[in-house]
This record gives C-alpha cells, sequence and structure tokens, in this order.
C-alpha cells in the first residue's frame, strides 16, 4: 500500500461527492423557478443516499467483481469479505469502493436536470434506482472493470480509453436524460428564467474545483500523471468558458454569466474522458471546440428539434463527453475503432434500456405530476416547504 496514493484518492473521493453535494444542486437548483429549487435539492440528496446503499450491495460487485466480460457477478456484494488490508493496486480497496461510489452518485443525479419542475419524485428515486443497477454499473465493467470493452476485450489489444468517464459517465447519463425529457414532455412554462444565476456561479465554481478529484482522482495514484490530469482539466474548463463567453456575444450580443459557467461545465465534461491522455495544449483545444459546439448543440435541442431538457443535460455533459472521447482517437492517444464501436454499443444499450426502466417504473409510479401540481411548484406540492419565505 502506498500512503501518499492513498491519502489522494481520500480527498479526491471527498471532492467529487462534493460535485453532487452541493455543487450539482446548486447549479441545478438556481437554473429552476423559485418555487422549485427545494425540490431539486431534493432529488439531489435523495438520489446520493440511495444510490450510495445500492452501490455498497450490488453496484460494485457488479461493476468490478470478477464476472465474466458483461457483468462483474455478485462475489463482492456488500464487501462481504473484503477488509482493509485488502489492496486495488496501491490503495486500499474499500478506497477504491467509496471513490467508485462517489462516481455512481453523480452520474444518475446528472440525468435530474432534464426532467426538473415536473418529475414525480417517487419515478424519480425508483427510475435512478434501477438504471444504477441495468445501466451504469454493467457499463463501468465493460470499460473499467475488465470487462469486454478493455484492453484484449472485443475491440483487441488496444481496447476503449475512457480515463474519468466520458462513456460510462457522461454519455450513460445525457442519453438517458434526453430520452425522459422526450417521454415526459416539455414544462408547461419552459421559457421562465433562471431564479438565482448567482446559485448557478456559485454550484458552478464548486463542480470545477471538485473535478479535479473526478479527473485527478482517476489516476488512481499521487503522481505525474495526477498532476497532469488535474492540470489539463482546469485549461480545457478555461478556454471553454471563454469561447462559449466570446461565441454567445458574437451571436447574441451579449456575453451572460449563465453561459460563461455552461461553457465552464462543458469544457470540463470534454476533457474527462481524455485527462488522462492529452497534454495542455490539446487541453486548450478541446476546451475551445467545446464551448462553441456544446452552445450550438443547446440552441439545437432547444430551438429547433423543441426538446426541453430542461438544464441542457445532453447538449452539454452528453455531447461534451462524446467529443472528448472522440478526440482521444483524433489526436492519437486511442484507436478509432475502439472509441467509435464504444459510442455507438454503449449509446445503443443505455437508451433501450432507460426506455424499458422508464415504462417499467412507469406502471408503478406515474412520469409527471399534476398540472395544477406543476403551476403551484413541486417544493410544496411534492414536499410541503418554501425555499424562501419572504414575509419572514
Amino acid at each position: 500500500m502506498s500512503g501518499a496514493d492513498t491519502a489522494w484518492v481520500m480527498v479526491a473521493t471527498a471532492l467529487v461527492l462534493f460535485m453532487t453535494l452541493p455543487g450539482l444542486a446548486l447549479f441545478y437548483g438556481g437554473l429552476v423557478r423559485a418555487r422549485n429549487v427545494l425540490s431539486v435539492f431534493m432529488q439531489c440528496f435523495a438520489v446520493a443516499c440511495l444510490m450510495s446503499l445500492l452501490w455498497l450491495l450490488f453496484g460494485y460487485s457488479m461493476a468490478f467483481g470478477s464476472g465474466d466480460g458483461f457483468w462483474g457477478g455478485l462475489g463482492k456484494f456488500a464487501l462481504i469479505g473484503i477488509t482493509p488490508d485488502d489492496l486495488r493496486g496501491t490503495i486500499p480497496e474499500i478506497c477504491f469502493f467509496a471513490f467508485q461510489m462517489t462516481f455512481a452518485i453523480i452520474t444518475p443525479a446528472l440525468i435530474l436536470g432534464a426532467f426538473v419542475e415536473r418529475i414525480n419524485f417517487a419515478f424519480v428515486l425508483s427510475f435512478c434506482a434501477l438504471w444504477l443497477l441495468a445501466v451504469y454499473a454493467p457499463v463501468t465493467h465493460w470499460i473499467w472493470g475488465g470487462g469486454m470493452m478493455a484492453d484484449g476485450g472485443i475491440f483487441g489489444a488496444v481496447g476503449t480509453k475512457d480515463f474519468a468517464g466520458g462513456i460510462v459517465v457522461h454519455e450513460t447519463a445525457a442519453l438517458a436524460a434526453l430520452l425522459l425529457a422526450v417521454m415526459v414532455g416539455p414544462r408547461a412554462k419552459r421559457h421562465t428564467p433562471p431564479h438565482a444565476p448567482v446559485l448557478v456561479a456559485i454550484g458552478a465554481g464548486m463542480l470545477w474545483v471538485g473535478w479535479f478529484g473526478f479527473n485527478g482522482g482517476s489516476q488512481l495514484a499521487a503522481d505525474g500523471g495526477a498532476a497532469m490530469a488535474i492540470t489539463v482539466t482546469h485549461i480545457s474548463a478555461a478556454a471553454a468558458s471563454l469561447s462559449w463567453a466570446l461565441w454567445e456575444r458574437i451571436k447574441f450580443g451579449k456575453s451572460s454569466l449563465i453561459g460563461l459557467v455552461t461553457g465552464t461545465i462543458a469544457g470540463l465534461a470534454s476533457i474527462t474522458p481524455a485527462s488522462g491522455y492529452v497534454g495542455p495544449l490539446e487541453a486548450l483545444l478541446i476546451g475551445a471546440i467545446a464551448g462553441i459546439l456544446c452552445q450550438e448543440a443547446v440552441i439545437l435541442l432547444r430551438d429547433q428539434l423543441k426538446i426541453d431538457d430542461s438544464l441542457d443535460v445532453f447538449a452539454v455533459h452528453g455531447v461534451g463527453g462524446i467529443f472528448g472521447t472522440i478526440m482521444i482517437a483524433a489526436l492519437g492517444h486511442g484507436a478509432w475503432i475502439a472509441q467509435l464501436g464504444a459510442l455507438i454499443m454503449v449509446g445503443v444499450y443505455t437508451i433501450v434500456l432507460s426506455w424499458i426502466i422508464a415504462k417499467l417504473v412507469g406502471l408503478v409510479f406515474p412520469m409527471r405530476v399534476s398540472s395544477e401540481d406543476e403551476n403551484s411548484g413541486l417544493d410544496l406540492a411534492a414536499h410541503g416547504e418554501r425555499a424562501y419565505d419572504h414575509t419572514s
């Protein structure tokens, strides 16, 4: 065991949890109407709790157990038999479990942004629970757990390169989000502006800081590779923030704070799969393109296709993660067949399984709240609380 590696991965674990709680909650919460902000926080916190328990019982074993090429089996159910002295590489396996648990938390949480302000809370928890086990855990095994898309798998000696989750996290979550946005339908008031851009900016800042653990921690060592992953993560985020703001100024005459920080997230999502393979100048290129590419994707989905992916999950996380995955091959750090093949196979699998899960859960819990509850806001209708008491 390496004490330095273990200490760094424990810090990275805290940083990745910080991305969801409170980073993503603030980022998403500020973008909705004031009457729905607590519902967003409630969904983020409840999903974090439920995914943690499911990861302990089943998810970790399914993703990182010694099963076959498709799934890891249940040999590590509830971590039975795993002691603090058991190692995975140079760190305790229990530390690796905790680090990967934070990824299992934020991935379903990303989906929440697609259907805020009109989704049934019971549907959210049920869908995310089944989705974690049926989609996220198997895909994680395929690419990170030694499964069929890793080195020596179906793509030959050079397997799919996805350092920190362009496919495993961003593509899967974004495709599920896009599908559910179409299935649930648009909000009744989809053009209402964000109620608190300041919360969005604070949340984006927390996500930026937390992303150092997300990408740097994926090195699983306190070494130069982790330092480079952190560096290229920062460079890409900075470049995408500025390119988004500049493109917004060129097209619309003004650069907005919401646009700037959305560009930040686009740059972070795009560098995620490539952060363990590229250098600073390559990261600059990825980020600069991502800020424009993801902004055009937002306009395409929102204005031309009329899809109410409320908080632009697919346009930012999906397009960004897919773009970064492709850039690994384009920059010569991976094989085209492995990168494109994995994107296609995981994409089809995610869409099909997500649709099946949504239909099954919909038989038990309605997907959408009533029009009356949507109008009054989910904070009161679903949780009996208000975020702001203006009379006190």
